[in-house]
């Protein structure tokens, strides 16, 4: 008798334990930062052994020579955006943020992560009002339209093929030391760098070769 008694506890003790899982995983996907790991892998970052200012200015050379508008460099930070138009109605631009940190003598820490952002295109008429006498006022298209960009989307890149290509880029203007002297061969001089894999829609990430600008 005892051991039935207890069923009905033991019943609401599972179904408690199923409903606080479930609370817990609906809470890890509605808030993503959730599933951070702080993996100390190097998607973000590169060690370089030169001072701070001159880990920048590869880094600002890579972006100009990609076709980024640069708004700010310095010796510790730059700031470069791209602007794309995958579909007629869709502009998106890319933002990528630099940061340069010294790590003793003559060493460096360069930090990168790029921003994108997802812009539609909305379409709305002008109208105006006309007084009629005896009727009121009629609300009347006056022929205008107005073309107004609104964003729909801000995510952080995490393709790890884009940020490989930027470091590789930068190496070539801050090159190993075994390898200062070495020069780009013609045919890496011809290559572009495509944008990051969140531009594609629906498509696979594809590991593409070194890029140009």
């Amino acid at each position: 008798m005892q051991s039935v008694r207890s069923l009905p506890r033991l019943t609401a003790i599972a179904v408690a334990v199923f409903v606080l899982a479930a609370c817990g995983r609906n809470a890890r996907e509605d808030a993503p930062f959730m599933g951070e790991s702080f993996d100390s892998d190097e998607t973000y970052s590169r060690t370089y052994e030169l001072p701070p200012a001159q880990v920048c200015s590869a880094a600002r050379l890579a972006l100009l020579g990609q076709g980024y508008a640069v708004a700010k460099s310095s010796d510790e930070a730059v700031e470069a955006s791209k602007n794309f138009q995958p579909e007629d109605d869709v502009h998106t631009q890319l933002s990528v943020r630099v940061s340069c940190v010294s790590r003793g003598s003559d060493r460096s820490l360069l930090f990168v992560s790029a921003l994108l952002d997802r812009y539609v295109m909305r379409k709305s008429s002008n109208s105006d009002s006309v007084g009629v006498g005896g009727i009121g006022s009629l609300s009347l298209p006056v022929g205008s339209r107005e073309d107004s960009l609104v964003r729909t989307a801000s995510s952080t890149v995490q393709d790890t093929g884009f940020y490989r290509r930027f470091f590789e880029r930068v190496g070539y203007y801050v090159p190993a030391p075994s390898s200062r002297d070495r020069k780009p061969s013609a045919d890496e001089m011809r290559r572009e760098d495509p944008p990051p894999a969140d531009l594609q829609r629906g498509a696979e990430t594809t590991t593409d070769p070194l890029p140009q600008g």
